[in-house]
């Protein structure tokens, strides 16, 4: 199953993929909101998680699963948010919007690692 990262710094992408990785998940790539949503075009059902950022260019976060949540195919795909943005309204807003977790940078590996194995069910 793939991971599909959604931010627009090549930092985050290198350490969170170190993350999917020894969770013994794949990582994809995205830059934004708006290549989020063609990567998720063209992998489809290998993608079993999208962890994204808030603040990015051409289409944030929020506006991303807002896209991701009003389209049949991937709808059902559980997105973290996975962002600096972490004041107690910022959060209840994207859950309200559909966001399954969120977890605020910086973050420990473990962390996000138990949060994405509660994002997939698989417990901790």
């Amino acid at each position: 199953m793939k991971i599909l990262i959604v931010d627009d710094s090549r930092i985050i992408h290198k350490i969170v993929a170190k993350v999917v990785e020894m969770l013994d998940f794949e990582p994809a790539y995205a830059s934004n909101g708006v290549e989020a949503l063609e990567q998720l075009a063209k992998l489809g059902d290998d993608v079993g998680l999208v962890l994204m950022d808030w603040n990015m260019p051409e289409m944030n976060g929020l506006d991303c699963l807002r896209a991701i949540r009003a389209h049949s195919e991937f709808s059902t795909i559980p997105v973290m948010m996975l962002t600096t943005e972490s004041e107690d309204s910022r959060v209840a807003l994207a859950v309200r919007e559909g966001a399954t977790n969120y977890c605020s940078k910086p973050f420990t590996p473990e962390d996000l690692g138990r949060k994405i194995f509660e994002c997939l069910g698989l417990g901790g």
